[in-house]
């Protein structure tokens, strides 16, 4: 099956549709035009630097620069993630590094070196774009899954302390904050995962049908990325509020709510 390309004139026709939402945003005075335009571009700028770099890293193919990457990519997920999380960044930026590592070292590698078996286990065409697919579901959760956690434990301070004062360690009485931040995380993918195929195709899957694929092919790869996204996103979060709790309570057990953003 021929794949089809999108000339550069015929992707600038394309911008012509943001004329729908451009309008609806600007009948409705919702002071979004300026931050919308500069989305546009950043993304569009964005992609295209890492379309031509990946171009170069997939033609070298070289397994120092292909990890390189990867780390590059986590830690740029892991600043916006606890950015976005409203905490301060300089002191988890370590243990969530460390956390994101283990947990998407831990599951891409085993997507490709045990179920997708390439002769190359740090083939670019499969460590690069597996990555990004599963860091950014990852990214999205340890954002809400941090930011659900913490701010439960200042908002419901005295819940956490009274657990204490009646013998808790701090890993019981943390227990029920972090039961409803994992829930918060993975609700939302197991509503994803549950309606997969009768109410969305899923972009990847999509992707491989429009490059040629099989459909049942590219339906084998989706079922596998959601096993590592569902992995991933409940581990990562899992390791990052463990390790990050080393910082933010201290030998009392107090809570430190000065690393957090007013």
């Amino acid at each position: 099956m021929k794949v089809i390309d999108i000339s550069w004139i015929r992707l600038l026709i394309g911008f012509i549709i943001l004329i729908i939402p451009l309008w609806i945003l600007w009948r409705y005075r919702t002071g979004l035009i300026s931050k919308f335009a500069i989305s546009v571009v950043r993304m569009t700028v964005q992609l295209l630097f890492v379309g031509y770099y990946l171009e170069y890293l997939f033609k070298l193919n070289n397994p120092f620069l292909n990890v390189g990457w990867m780390v590059v990519m986590i830690i740029v997920a892991d600043y916006s993630t606890i950015d976005r999380s409203e905490l301060r960044i300089m002191p988890l930026l370590w243990p969530i590094f460390i956390s994101t590592a283990v947990a998407m070292g831990g599951v891409v590698f085993f997507v490709i070196g045990v179920v997708v078996h390439p002769p190359d286990t740090f083939e670019a065409q499969y460590l690069i774009p597996l990555t990004g697919m599963v860091l950014g579901n990852c990214l999205r959760s340890n954002v809400i899954g941090m930011h659900a956690f913490y701010y439960g434990v200042r908002q419901q301070r005295e819940r956490y302390e009274f657990y204490l004062l009646t013998g808790a360690t701090r890993d019981e009485a943390l227990f029920p904050f972090f039961q409803d931040a994992l829930k918060q995380v993975t609700n939302p993918t197991l509503a994803t995962m549950a309606t997969m195929g009768l109410v969305s195709l899923p972009g990847m899957m999509t992707g491989q049908i429009l490059g040629g694929s099989s459909p049942l092919t590219a339906i084998r790869y989706q079922i596998m990325i959601m096993l590592a996204i569902l992995t991933g996103t409940v581990f990562s979060v899992y390791l990052s509020i463990h390790l990050a709790n080393r910082k933010l309570f201290d030998a009392r057990d107090n809570f430190r709510t000065e690393l957090l953003k007013d």
